[in-house]
């Protein structure tokens, strides 16, 4: 059975950007709420718009049983488990805002987002730390809804997250409003929060209204007993990272080692807001005139970089490199010491050729930081 999404066409005026992609890509769709399938996943962070236009296409409970039945769990994965489930996975709309945290978040920053999981501080993370912790990026993401028609917002929060809620049935909080600069913020100002509350005493009934996911039954097994702890964690962020990468990688070498200049280029421009990307890459062509190639290890520290570059703004502003022009020593010793990743004198090299626009060999510290978090955000915070 299909569902022609004409007929909820009008629903997208009233949901954000992140909402109007989910609702794009996904595929899928059970009792009212839509999925996304792993495939649909990765074609979201790594293509502009979906390769087919899509009708959801209605799961029987028979077929989504039969799907969490062959996922595999958590001690089985590896950095093709998106790209091997393919079509065979249900992920909703709160664990792609989770996994698109993951994607942006520093190897460091893992053991603080498995701390915030778990609330009761045992080193493991059960099922129903985990649905708490879904219910506060569900009510960050309420406090950016558009206003509007209350019952197509109704029928949007359905679509979404499976259930109907007011605005303020969750997680009140006591006083002012928070508005955090991410999620990670509202999940560290929220967790302690959320141990006192009755929310966390809402996930049962949350757990009994919501149908099991790819994710839940891969993270705490068929029956939702299994805990998780920190290496398992630790190993499926890794390898999700990892897993984007390769696919936007593999997309450019063809089968070859290394990517060309010009296509790391393309990528890093990509999802930017860059209007004339066509003068960097001129610009590189001049001046990179033999291909050497970057290979994914370079890649993929270049990535890991970027995943840090917080950080790295914190330290350029702390020895007044953000004032000024930095060289290509200075920029690989300052992203080595505020980072720790280090990157090959051929990659330094590439950037500045691609950044470097008035060719002095100098790369301009606020021009490089604006358009790598665009970057990083991959084009919708």
């Amino acid at each position: 059975v299909t569902e022609n999404r004409s007929d909820l066409e009008d629903l997208h005026l009233y949901a954000t950007p992140r909402e109007q992609r989910f609702r794009r890509f996904a595929s899928l769709e059970f009792e009212g709420q839509l999925y996304m399938t792993p495939y649909d996943f990765i074609q979201a962070v790594t293509n502009d718009e979906p390769k087919r236009a899509k009708k959801w296409r209605s799961l029987s409970k028979q077929e989504l049983n039969q799907i969490l039945m062959e996922t595999p769990p958590v001690w089985k994965g590896s950095s093709k488990l998106f790209r091997n489930l393919n079509e065979k996975g249900v992920i909703s709309y709160t664990e792609y805002l989770f996994l698109l945290c993951i994607l942006t978040k520093p190897h460091a920053g893992f053991r603080i987002a498995f701390n915030m999981f778990d609330t009761d501080g045992n080193e493991m993370v059960d099922k129903k730390e985990f649905l708490v912790l879904q219910e506060i990026f569900r009510k960050k993401n309420e406090k950016r809804e558009r206003k509007g028609d209350e019952e197509k917002r109704a029928m949007l929060r359905l679509q979404l997250y499976g259930y109907h809620t007011s605005t303020n049935s969750v997680l009140k909080t006591e006083g002012r409003d928070l508005v955090p600069r991410s999620y990670w913020d509202t999940l560290r100002r929220s967790t302690s929060q959320a141990l006192f509350s009755d929310l966390a005493e809402r996930a049962d009934d949350i757990s009994s209204s919501l149908s099991d996911t790819t994710l839940l039954v891969h993270f705490f097994g068929k029956k939702g007993k299994a805990e998780l702890n920190f290496e398992d964690f630790y190993r499926f962020m890794d390898n999700l990272q990892t897993e984007v990468l390769e696919i936007e990688f593999l997309s450019y070498s063809n089968g070859m080692n290394t990517i060309s200049e010009e296509d790391f280029a393309h990528i890093l421009l990509r999802y930017t807001n860059v209007e004339n990307t066509s003068s960097y890459l001129e610009n590189m062509r001049c001046r990179i005139p033999e291909e050497k190639g970057i290979t994914f290890d370079e890649f993929r520290s270049f990535f890991q970089f970027l995943n840090n570059l917080e950080d790295f703004t914190i330290a350029m502003q702390m020895y007044n490199f953000a004032s000024r022009s930095i060289g290509q020593d200075e920029f690989k010793r300052a992203v080595y010491v505020a980072t720790g990743v280090k990157l090959s004198p051929h990659l330094v090299n590439t950037v500045f050729k691609i950044f470097d626009v008035d060719r002095d060999d100098q790369l301009s510290y606020k021009e490089f930081i604006g358009i790598m978090k665009d970057r990083l955000n991959r084009g919708f915070r």
